[in-house]
């Protein structure tokens, strides 16, 4: 598999701010909390649906999208850690935002990478001015985070907090909280290199079915995962008395849930015309691997 954590890195990286300043603590915390490691999955699956469809490859283009997102995902961990959401003290092995600089620069930290986010990506107009396929991009990434998506399945799921979830709202939580940044990743990916509407909208319900298995999968670690491997405490959703789709439907129900959305997006994916097969088949082996995952 060409696609690697260090790979992505090394792209997404180039784009930190410079720790200087009257405001250098802020920024150290942005980063801090940016290079406190992960999966990199949300780039990772925008470079490969990018290598998919382009004919061309610009590192210029799909670069600031890739650390923009990458952004955002790192300032909603922050702020879901916050004592008033999660108050979790752990977070990829580490001290969280908040417990190492804070509650007061956590926030502002978060702040900061969800508007550095979008001066990030819009050097990619600089890159190629007059660019549809950027502009619908950009799109994207300003409106799949919000409230009609991200933030929307976030609010949710923290007023049914300590409340009996049925099926409709679980999906609305999974579809939005988690998977809303998946697809916003995704069809990123595909915009910028340059595919159709109909092919964007079938890459969305790829990625909708990745979303889904990996918020299933995320419930189950967090019963039954090994707090060190997944560096963040388990059980969190029992002590913030939240339900899910594994706590509702059991463990059982949840892998097969998993397994089930995972097929469901290696199908769609087969279906698709593609410029890079490679690409496609490095994207099948990442979304397999996620179905048994330990972290």
């Amino acid at each position: 598999m060409r696609y690697n954590v260090k790979n992505i890195e090394n792209i997404i990286y180039k784009h930190l701010p410079e720790e200087t300043g009257y405001q250098k603590l802020v920024i150290e915390a942005m980063n801090y909390s940016f290079r406190a490691g992960g999966k990199r999955l949300r780039p990772m699956l925008m470079k490969l649906c990018y290598d998919m469809f382009a004919s061309e490859q610009n590192t210029d283009i799909i670069g600031p999208f890739m650390a923009a997102i990458e952004m955002i995902h790192t300032y909603s961990l922050i702020h879901d850690d916050l004592p008033a959401l999660d108050n979790d003290m752990l977070r990829r092995g580490q001290p969280t935002c908040h417990a190492k600089y804070g509650e007061d620069i956590a926030i502002l930290a978060g702040d900061g990478l969800l508007n550095f986010a979008f001066a990030t990506a819009s050097k990619a107009f600089l890159a190629c001015p007059g660019s549809v396929d950027i502009e619908k991009a950009f799109v994207s990434l300003t409106t799949r985070p919000g409230i009609h998506g991200m933030i929307g399945g976030q609010v949710l799921d923290v007023i049914m907090s300590g409340k009996s979830l049925d099926d409709d709202q679980i999906n609305f939580i999974n579809i939005n909280k988690t998977a809303a940044l998946i697809v916003c990743a995704m069809e990123i990916g595909a915009l910028l290199g340059g595919v159709d509407e109909k092919t964007c909208e079938n890459i969305g319900k790829i990625a909708t079915c990745i979303g889904l298995a990996f918020q299933v999968q995320d419930d189950i670690l967090d019963i039954i995962g090994d707090e060190a491997k997944l560096g963040k405490p388990v059980k969190s959703d029992e002590k913030n008395e939240k339900y899910n789709y594994a706590t509702v439907h059991g463990l059982e129900a949840a892998k097969t849930y998993v397994k089930t959305m995972s097929e469901e997006a290696n199908k769609y994916l087969d279906e698709l015309q593609v410029y890079d097969e490679e690409a496609r088949s490095d994207l099948k082996e990442l979304i397999n691997s996620l179905i048994n995952r330990e972290f």
